[in-house]
């Protein structure tokens, strides 16, 4: 992997954080590329002198001769592209989350055929996907997109796009639709509260989670792991794979919490209104494709998430 040269955009972000871990614990030369200047989700995972080997680029997403520079500059030969506003920000500026999330997008396939890189790895979402009454117990990569809101709207967008810059350009590309991510540095979104549980029981304080009912759940490591392993394959096409987890209801993640923190016990609650989507995702042609998908059992995951919580807060990582 030495001649490996990362860049990633959006990687202040919860799973570009864990991106940017994996990397540099494999000693992979990465280029970060966003506007943001908060580092407080890599300082949740990682070292400082870890994050010193890190090369920063703070830009805007949305300029598309900036985007292109810097991936030049970078030298990378792999792009893994999840900068993104999440569902709250694009219902409260739709202009703001559609330049974001749908032009940066172009901005960064634009790049990678500037720079002459053959493929994109990128971010789409469970939210491209309709009503729970649209679809089978499980969901299929090939179902019909019908999303429910804007955010979804602008990443069912990015997958059409991606598909033209493979009809046209050549320039291939791999995305993966999380659905609910979970664990250290998932600090906000519209399903950001059963981490934030977690953190509530570690620190010793109730909490109530916004949503209830079944749906997948995935262990932010595991959906970073499975973004770098689509980054190193040779492929060709512009594919899109859900990605299960664990098909848990919020019952099971509050019974998970208090496992682990059973001073939590009746103190870590939640609403009885479930998402909007399908419960599950079929994630077979994944699996047809990696031969194994990163899997932390759920469990595990909560386990380790409330550790890292109470690890931080002694360090003074989380006040």
């Amino acid at each position: 992997m030495a001649d490996e040269r990362f860049f990633v955009t959006g990687a202040l972000g919860c799973l570009g954080a864990w991106v940017i871990h994996n990397l540099v614990r494999d000693d992979i030369d990465v280029t970060v590329y966003d506007l943001g200047s908060s580092t407080h989700r890599l300082e949740l995972l990682m070292e400082p002198d870890e994050i010193a080997r890190i090369h920063f680029v703070k830009d805007d997403i949305t300029d598309t001769e900036a985007v292109a520079r810097a991936v030049v500059e970078s030298g990378a030969n792999r792009i893994i592209h999840l900068a993104a506003l999440q569902v709250p920000f694009c219902k409260a500026n739709p202009t703001l989350g559609a330049a974001v999330n749908v032009v940066g997008t172009v901005n960064v396939f634009e790049a990678a055929k500037q720079a002459g890189i053959s493929s994109v790895v990128y971010a789409s979402s469970m939210a491209v996907y309709g009503g729970a009454d649209l679809y089978g117990p499980e969901v299929q990569d090939g179902d019909l997109l019908h999303p429910l809101n804007l955010y979804g709207v602008y990443k069912s967008a990015n997958e059409g796009t991606a598909r033209i810059y493979w009809q046209d350009d050549g320039i291939a590309s791999l995305a993966l639709r999380p659905y609910t991510v979970y664990g250290p540095a998932r600090d906000q979104g519209m399903t950001s509260t059963p981490t934030q549980a977690m953190l509530a029981a570690a620190k010793d304080e109730a909490y109530h989670i916004s949503f209830g009912g079944t749906c997948g759940y995935q262990y932010a490591d595991d959906v970073a792991r499975t973004f770098i392993e689509l980054a190193r394959l040779p492929f060709e096409g512009a594919e899109v794979f859900n990605i299960r987890g664990s098909v848990a209801h919020m019952s099971e993640i509050v019974d998970a919490i208090v496992d682990a923190e059973p001073n939590a016990a009746g103190r870590i609650t939640f609403e009885d209104t479930p998402l909007p989507f399908a419960e599950a995702q079929n994630e077979q042609p994944l699996h047809d494709l990696l031969g194994e998908v990163p899997y932390t059992p759920l469990k595990e995951g909560v386990a380790r998430t409330i550790t890292h919580f109470k690890r931080a807060l002694v360090t003074g990582k989380i006040q």
